[in-house]
Order: structure tokens, then sequence, then C-alpha cells
């Protein structure tokens, strides 16, 4: 036999048993007759299966309209030739889960989101894998399951709400809902309107309609290539969307076909333009978290250290609600995530491949910038640094993060004496008890990744600071994180963490902190044999929970420095 003979025949044996359930293979009797349990035949078993991840549920608006995506998902994947098979995972909303000890569950939701889609991808052995999600940690924790997976895989994500236009208020959306708290606890508007901005803000289905950490993860799995180009800011409710989730299910039967798996398109290239991009548009603190955990999951070497270099050398190019009046309707209009990787082509690794087949330089040829008022060009940037900054200094020897796009000028240095508070609780009493006076540093401790546990999102004190007019004359520090809706001297993130022993857990009310962003400093101004006295006398708190997944979590998570990992052998 020739070998172009047996090649042939090699191939042909391939195409027709290619997905291991022939009955040729007695040994997957049972296999078969399970999946024909849930209704799939025999033709539809020889097929592809691609796993449809979903994390749809009716509690949470980022997710509900995401079982009518699937269907059309499903539907192209049957036309390009493979057999969709859907499973689910949670999804947590943060905005519902941020009140008091339940916000502790959202950062761990991440990793039991990741090894819900490891495990039962693995178990199964699908071929394919289509992942549709929205929101803060369920994109982030479907982008970690899928890289320990390594299937040819493609990201479908949720969209974005609409902007709320209120009769005789204005265009609001989901964090001038926070603000109003503290607005209507200040007085500056009535009951009524307090009411109208909440029933009426989440207008629509979709990720919170601002650049908050749903739409920054969003925008950065499409600049890393791992969804279809434009995917991140279509409206969630539109024929767009829908005509995207069905080009979404045909697409994955390419890469499948191609076998180009998630680890193909991921790497320290394409990771660094998701991390450019959510720069340059002043996107969520979080995504330091996030980024910092693919980089885990990828083996390579990143720290919330590195954002310095990284938001020094990449302009800000584009700044939406909460931060300037500009929403992401705008952003769409003007030409969404292509638009501003067009704009920031020069500094980005434009030859890395992508979920179409092509590179990010193939893909940005026929894309066109609508609006260089809303995403500005690279020689007219908004500003000459990225969003984020790390500030070290005595306070945080490990670095903190402030989204200093977000703080009025007037911030940028401040000093100012201590408020100590060892819970997101007692800062919030504080705050609508109008025990807060302008100069103020309010210091939030014990709310990191192990002393939380969880490290809480205190992302309501921080709006309740804004609307009570307090964002020009009160900073906030905390070894907790903040929303992507936060906006003003927030800064988070704080390493190491108090209950780890930083030095955060020796501050005193009354003590001198000074914060200087431009110079990327943050330091308790009292002597250091002061200091080393209060380590001496200072204790490790207990652990808060004996039972569940708190009383696991802070035995096993890194610092934020490393991105909140879960790390067994505690070397972060």
């Amino acid at each position: 036999m020739s070998d172009s003979k047996s090649q042939k025949q090699k191939k042909a044996k391939k195409s027709s048993d290619a997905y291991g359930l022939g009955k040729k293979d007695p040994r997957l009797a049972y296999k078969r007759a399970l999946y024909m349990g849930c209704g799939y035949n025999q033709e539809e078993l020889n097929k592809p299966h691609i796993g449809i991840v979903n994390s749809f549920n009716e509690v949470n608006p980022g997710h509900i309209h995401l079982a009518e995506l699937a269907e059309h998902v499903k539907l192209g994947v049957k036309e390009a030739g493979g057999t969709p098979m859907e499973f689910n995972t949670i999804a947590i909303c943060d905005g519902i889960a941020n009140s008091g000890s339940n916000s502790k569950f959202v950062l761990p939701s991440r990793d039991i989101i990741a090894s819900s889609v490891e495990c039962l991808v693995q178990a199964h052995g699908f071929h394919g894998l289509v992942c549709i999600a929205s929101c803060d940690k369920i994109i982030p924790g479907m982008v970690m399951g899928a890289i320990r997976c390594n299937l040819p895989t493609i990201f479908l994500t949720g969209g974005v709400m609409d902007p709320a236009e209120i009769p005789n208020i204005g265009v609001k959306v989901t964090s001038d809902i926070k603000e109003a708290i503290g607005e209507w606890n200040a007085g500056k508007i009535t009951d009524e309107v307090f009411n109208l901005i909440e029933s009426m803000t989440c207008c629509t289905h979709g990720a919170c309609n601002m650049m908050g950490t749903a739409n920054t993860m969003a925008s950065i799995v499409e600049a890393m290539g791992l969804s279809l180009p434009g995917c991140a800011i279509i409206p969630a409710i539109s024929n767009e969307r829908i005509r995207l989730a069905k080009k979404t299910g045909k697409q994955i039967q390419y890469l499948v076909n191609k076998d180009i798996k998630i680890r193909d398109i991921l790497n320290k290239n394409s990771l660094e333009n998701g991390i450019r991009i959510a720069l340059a548009l002043g996107g969520s603190s979080n995504m330091v978290l996030h980024t910092c955990a693919f980089a885990y999951e990828l083996d390579i070497s990143l720290n919330h250290n590195d954002f310095n270099e990284l938001s020094k050398s990449t302009p800000l190019i584009g700044k939406f609600k909460p931060s300037t009046s500009l929403n992401l309707k705008d952003f769409y209009l003007a030409g969404g995530v292509p638009a501003a990787l067009l704009e920031l082509k020069s500094i980005l690794n434009i030859e890395e491949i992508t979920v179409t087949g092509a590179t990010l330089k193939e893909n940005l040829k026929n894309v066109v910038n609508h609006n260089n008022n809303v995403i500005h060009n690279l020689n007219n940037p908004i500003s000459e640094e990225g969003g984020l900054a790390v500030l070290k200094g005595s306070l945080a020897p490990d670095g903190a993060i402030i989204k200093h796009s977000a703080v009025n000028p007037k911030m940028f240095k401040h000093t100012g004496p201590a408020k100590v508070f060892d819970c997101e609780e007692e800062v919030k009493d504080a705050l609508l008890n109008k025990e807060v006076e302008k100069g103020d540093v309010l210091v939030i401790r014990y709310e990191g990744p192990k002393g939380a546990p969880g490290m809480r999102e205190l992302s309501l004190p921080a709006a309740i600071l804004i609307g009570m007019g307090l964002g020009d004359s009160v900073a906030m520090i905390t070894d907790g994180r903040y929303s992507g809706a936060s906006r003003g001297p927030c800064i988070g993130h704080v390493c190491p963490e108090a209950f780890d022993g930083g030095p955060i857990a020796f501050v005193e009310n009354g003590d001198t902190i000074k914060i200087d962003i431009p110079n990327r400093t943050l330091d308790l101004m009292i002597d250091d044999h002061i200091l080393k006295e209060r380590r001496k006398k200072w204790r490790k708190p207990k652990l808060k929970y004996r039972k569940g997944i708190l009383s696991l979590y802070p035995k096993i998570v890194s610092s934020a420095k490393y991105g909140a990992v879960l790390d067994f052998n505690n070397n972060r």
C-alpha cells in the first residue's frame, strides 16, 4: 500500500470515527447509552462534542438572557457539523451580594467556577468549548477553567445593559444607584428621585451599563483573542448579539477542525494585549486580580507590581461612566473594543492568533474609529498613562492598587489623619451617621483574601463617600477591593494584608497617612520603633469560619499581589 493511500484511509477513518463514540468500540457502549438517555442519537454522538458552558440563572440581570443566547449558539454548532452539549455553572451578582457577609463568597466563587468547568469538561471529554458568561468573577473563572482543560475554546460574553433614560433626571447607569445612596443620605436628592433611580436604572438585561469589572473583563477577553471581534460591548438585547451567538457556535467547529486550543491563543503577548486594553479604557482595578490569575494558570510570571510599567506605557484613550458622563453605548457606537485596539495597535502584540483563525493585525484591517472624542487617538490621549497605578511605601510594602483615572486631581496628593475600621460594616455606619470629616483617611482592614475572608468589595462605602460630596477631600484605603463602579481616592489591595501582619494592621486613629499618586507612594508617617512596638503587641486573628468554603479559603489563597489564586503550597 502506498503512503498516500494509507494516509487517505487514515484520514477517512478519522472523519467517521474521530470522536470516540462510534459503535466499533464496545468499551464505550456505556457512555453511548448514557448519552442516548439524554436524547442524543448515534449520528450526533459521532460528531464533535461541543461543551456549551453557560452561566444562565434567574437571579442575575447579566445572565438571565443567556439561555436564549445559548440556543442560537447551539444552532450555529449544529450547522457547522458539531453536537452541542450544554451545562451550567454558578454566577453570583456582585451587586446583589454586596451586603454584609454575603459578599465574602464572591471572589471564592471564581475558583469554584473554574473548578466546575475543569471537572465536567475533563470528565466528559468534550472536543471543543463555548463559554457563555457575563459579569465579574464568572468570565475570569471560565477562562481559568478553560486554560486547565486546554481545548479549542471560544467565548461569548453576554453584552451590556442599555443605559437608562429617566425622565427629568437624565441618563443613569448602575454605579449611579450606589452614589444615590450617599446623595440621599446627604439630603441632595428627594425620596422620589431616589426611588426612580432605584427602579428604572436596570432597564434591560445585560452586564451593568458602566465600565465596571464585567465589561472590563469582556473587553480583556476580546482583546486577548478569545471572542469574536465586537463581542464585548454589543448591547445584550439586540439582534446583533443573537447573530453573533450563532456565528460563535459555527466558529468553534473551525477551531476544532484546525485544533487551535486556548493555550495556542493565550500567552504572555495576548495577555498583555488584554491588560493594555483595560488600562487604556480606565477599566476596573479587579482586572489586576484576574489577569494575575490567568498568568498563574498559564505559568507566566506576573504580579500587581508589574502593572505600574504597563500603565505608564499605555495611554488612556477612553473614559466612561462612572468616571465621566460618557456611557458604554457611546463606546459601542464609536466602534467598541475593535476601534480601541486599532488606536492602540502600535503598542500591542498584533501578530497573535485569535479565535477567528486570523491574527489581531488581520482582524483590524477594516476597523474604523467612528468618534475620536470617545475613543481618542494615541497622539491625543486623555492621559499619557493608563487607568491604574501601584502605590508602595511603609503602609503597603508589597504594593496597593488605585484607579487614578477616576480620582479628582485635587486628591493626587493627600495627607490626613487615619480613621481606622476593622470591617466594611463599621465604615459604612460611620459614613451614614456622618462621622467622617473632610481630610480624613479611612482605613478599612481585615478585608483581604484571608482576613475577610474572601476579599470583600467595598464599592458601597466608596460610592456613598462620593455621593456625600467627600470624593475630593476624604481618601479610603483597604486591603480589600473595590468595584469597577468605584471612583474617587479609593486605594485597595494593600499588601501584605492585615491578617498576614502587614503594616495596615498596626495603624491607629490619628496616625498621619501620606498619599502621593504621581510618585506612586503610600506611607504611614510614624517612627519605625513605634511600628515595631505595635507589631510586637499584635496577635494574628483567629479564622472566622469553622466549616464550608470560607473555612478553607484563607488557608490556601495567595496574596492579592498574585491574584488571590489558590496556592496550596503557600508560596505566594
